[in-house]
């Protein structure tokens, strides 16, 4: 998975040299439990290479651009010499996160809940590959451990270290209490021990130091910590994994100027799954990138280092109306979410509709993105062969009939494949001027596209 290609969407493994740093630099250290812990922790990744954790949510079949951010943390953290776990909740998802939630979520079927836990891992193993450098990332599902736990093991062992009046302060909880009409239950009120068990199991069965999540998971990771510090009192003299202090770090949530969750649009969430949201759609979420944030993405979500992301904005700056900002933020993330054939149709696709591209030089697999996304029509090629009306006339076509064709013709506002039609509707359209052998592209004015696939 990897513009300009490597400094978009890849460094190489080891240039980034203070994972800390990298993070602070980017806008993404919210908060650390014990700052000066995590630097020293994170200072050897040659000879101690630190294993730091996200956990996500199998509340959907596919990852979605929000989730972007901690996946990205991993990677970062695997750039820099350290090795990720990516755990995805399979046992949390059948109770519920409140954290950030204003209302008691539906809960899904164990089915489902497994089905998008199957799901997540298979998208987190494409977005997190093996280096090939001995930071190779684990993958846990927490169901491996949550469905054979006892509720009074748990409850004995592990709940009689939890505070009621502690775990009420916590903002995923106190938010809730104070919304009189919701409140909250005593599923998702429990949630947070189940995560802090994550914590623990992950710190003693994988040497694992640290959780990293969204500022809104602050209170869940501090419930894990105290877990972990309440089991190993001193960890320091304690053999093994545990003798090394853990340690969180969160990172802010994500808006838009207006206040909107990131990653929602009129048509919905841009989701990962290019079954979900196209690659196309995927490019042009980028694109759309406001001017006042595209800076912040740019250092949120590519590889860029400081000064390439700096000559990026300057240039921007400058020429706002260029766009290369937005294009190359669109480039580096869609090439990291889908690769870089997948993202060269889109930006292909994309200057055809928006920046005057030849249709005649735009390959099949591009046009094939746009089926979706234009008014589309497939028609069987006749036997007698073809006029110009059977391109542009028909249902789905740029026209419902022959005279509002004719109309169009007249003002000379029509192309076909990238050649300006005249004024005979009944001129003869050949089969051999159809693109790749199967596809007419019709232009009406500027910004009117329609396409049609011929086959037979």
């Amino acid at each position: 998975m990897s513009g300009s290609t490597r400094p978009l969407s890849a460094a190489p493994v080891g240039q980034v040299p203070d994972f800390l740093e990298e993070l602070r630099w980017r806008g993404l250290l919210q908060q650390a439990t014990d700052e000066s812990l995590a630097r020293e922790a994170l200072a050897h990744p040659a000879t101690a290479p630190v294993r730091a954790y996200v956990g996500f949510d199998p509340s959907a079949a596919s990852l979605h651009v929000g989730s972007l951010l901690p996946i990205l943390a991993l990677r970062r953290l695997q750039l820099a010499g350290h090795a990720p776990i990516a755990l995805v909740g399979g046992g949390t998802g059948m109770i519920g996160d409140p954290s950030g939630k204003s209302a008691e979520r539906k809960l899904l079927s164990n089915d489902d809940v497994r089905a998008n836990a199957t799901a997540l891992e298979a998208q987190l193993r494409r977005l997190l590959p093996a280096d090939g450098h001995g930071h190779e990332p684990i993958f846990v599902n927490n169901l491996d451990w949550l469905n054979s736990l006892s509720v009074i093991d748990f409850l004995r062992d592990y709940g009689k270290f939890f505070s009621v009046n502690a775990m009420m302060q916590r903002d995923s909880v106190r938010t809730r209490l104070e919304e009189r009409d919701q409140g909250i239950s005593y599923t998702e009120f429990s949630y947070m021990l189940l995560q802090a068990y994550d914590f623990l199991v992950l710190f003693r069965d994988h040497g694992c130091r640290a959780q990293i999540g969204g500022s809104d998971q602050w209170g869940n990771i501090l419930s894990g910590l105290d877990l972990i510090h309440r089991l190993n009192p001193h960890p320091a003299t304690s053999p093994g994994p545990a003798a090394s202090a853990p340690f969180g770090l969160t990172m802010p949530l994500l808006t838009t100027r207006s206040g909107q969750k990131f990653g929602k649009t009129e048509a919905g969430t841009v989701w990962l799954d290019p079954h979900l949201t196209s690659p196309y759609q995927f490019y042009q979420f980028w694109m759309h990138a406001d001017d006042a944030e595209v800076a912040t993405y740019l250092r949120y979500f590519t590889f860029l280092s400081q000064p390439e992301v700096e000559t990026v904005v300057a240039a921007h700056t400058t020429a706002p109306e260029r766009r290369q900002a937005q294009r190359t933020l669109a480039h580096a993330v869609t090439t990291y979410v889908h690769g870089a054939e997948a993202t060269e149709h889109a930006a292909q696709a994309s200057a055809l509709l928006f920046g005057g591209g030849d249709v005649r030089e735009v390959p099949a697999a591009a046009l094939d993105l746009l089926r979706a996304e234009l008014p589309f029509a497939q028609k069987a090629w006749p036997d007698s062969g073809a006029t110009v009306a059977v391109a542009l006339t028909g249902e789905g076509a740029a026209f419902a009939s022959n005279g509002e064709a004719k109309r169009a013709l007249a003002a000379g506002s029509v192309s076909l494949n990238g050649h300006k039609l005249g004024a005979d509707l009944q001129a003869p359209f050949a089969r051999e001027s159809l693109l790749h052998e199967r596809f007419a592209f019709v232009r009406v004015g500027k910004k009117q596209f329609f396409l049609v696939e011929f086959s037979g």
